[in-house]
């Protein structure tokens, strides 16, 4: 894809999100059960909420994948290892 040319494999950036949505379902999950006071609408809110997230952090990752600001370059690297 032209988009997104990082240094981070597509499926990298795929199980990054799907390990991540997991947590972040879970987490949905448990508060809506606090406020609402039930596991049904927790549920229903929490599985909604998984793929929209996922995908958005799905590109959300690779756009940053294109941002060279914080990598140190490959040559400054290589010259604190040695």
């Amino acid at each position: 894809m032209i988009l997104f040319r990082g240094r981070e494999a597509h499926s990298r950036s795929f199980a990054k999100a799907v390990s991540w949505r997991i947590l972040g379902s879970l987490d949905t999950f448990a508060l809506s059960w606090f406020f609402t006071g039930s596991a049904k609408a927790a549920g229903a809110i929490a599985v909604t909420e998984v793929v929209t997230k996922m995908v958005l952090y799905y590109f959300h990752e690779r756009a940053w994948a294109n941002v060279s600001w914080g990598f140190a370059k490959d040559d400054q690297a290589a010259g604190k290892a040695a």
